[in-house]
């Protein structure tokens, strides 16, 4: 059994992940920003550094995935300010406190394939640099950086370099399908862009292997097979049984999609080295599985 304390189980991927590790015996203890309601919970507040020392002293791995959503208004500041401050004051608080225990807890530390930047067409590994000063790269960097305490103490460090998770129950699968299924599917620019993602099944499948095992350092969470964006729009609209032969183009997108434009623009041919060479086996490993999947959920809501 692993102690796990846990930050963001709230959120879609954190109450999927609690609900894998109490599968498979763990004890969760969740952090919330209210009044505790049972013994499994305590109370914080990464704004002010409240954070209660003695649940991270009995962890075995303190876990973040904490943070205000990705989605949002591109060209509101309010929204690019929070997107940075909630990632990087929960994950220094909890730095912090692991650096400071004397049991020195791992720390999983969420964080996204965003901090790669455009590397094209080159397969995109761990080990690679993280390229140009788009919003996201920046959140990503100033993410990552914000766990260097526990790094500095010597703690087993993992950061989780999520890329977008398909799932139908939520973004941006959710938001896809009803424009898909309206005819309304789009390559985006010329579609040659390398377009990283994961199942849930994989994410919460690679989270636990880094979580139950040593791994640390970045772990990509990615399919092996990272598909173009007009792979990805090809096979979406076949599954949904409708066509997308329009392209989105580029100047467009880059006016309505502002600071995020790089985000569906660039291209990451993200590889997942570190689990692969870890030993972990993907069920679904190439655009076609990671949707199906995906839509598995609710297909018959959806034929």
């Amino acid at each position: 059994m692993v102690r796990v304390l846990l930050s963001g189980s709230s959120g879609f991927l954190g109450s999927r992940l609690h609900a894998a590790l109490a599968e498979r015996g763990h004890h969760v203890t969740t952090l919330v920003r209210r009044e505790p309601t049972g013994p499994d919970e305590s109370s914080w507040d990464p704004a002010t550094g409240t954070l209660d020392a003695g649940v991270v002293e009995q962890a075995d791995v303190v876990v973040n995935l904490a943070g205000s959503p990705t989605l949002g208004n591109p060209h509101s500041r309010a929204w690019s300010d929070a997107l940075l401050e909630s990632r990087v004051s929960t994950t220094t608080v909890l730095a912090e406190a692991v650096a400071a225990a004397d049991s020195r807890p791992a720390l999983l530390a969420g964080n996204a394939v965003g901090w790669y930047g455009d590397h094209g067409a080159q397969p995109v590994g761990e080990a690679a640099d993280s390229r140009g000063h788009t919003l996201m790269t920046q959140v990503c960097r100033a993410w990552q950086e914000a766990a260097t305490a526990a790094v500095r103490a010597g703690a087993r460090v993992a950061f989780l370099r999520t890329s977008p998770v398909m799932d139908l129950r939520s973004a941006p699968l959710k938001m896809l399908v009803p424009l898909f299924r309206a005819g309304l599917g789009a390559r985006l620019g010329d579609g040659r862009q390398h377009m990283p993602m994961v199942s849930l099944r994989d994410w919460v499948g690679g989270v636990v292997h880094v979580l139950e095992g040593d791994l640390e350092g970045p772990v990509n969470l990615t399919c092996p097979q990272t598909p173009t964006n007009a792979e990805f729009t090809a096979t979406l609209a076949r599954l949904l049984h409708r066509k997308a032969l329009l392209p989105a183009p580029a100047p467009l997108l880059r006016l309505a999609a502002g600071r995020l434009s790089p985000e569906l623009l660039g291209s990451v041919d993200a590889v997942p080295e570190a689990l692969l060479g870890d030993g972990y086996a993907f069920r679904d490993e190439d655009v076609a599985a990671v949707l199906t999947a995906g839509l598995d959920a609710r297909w018959h809501t959806l034929s």
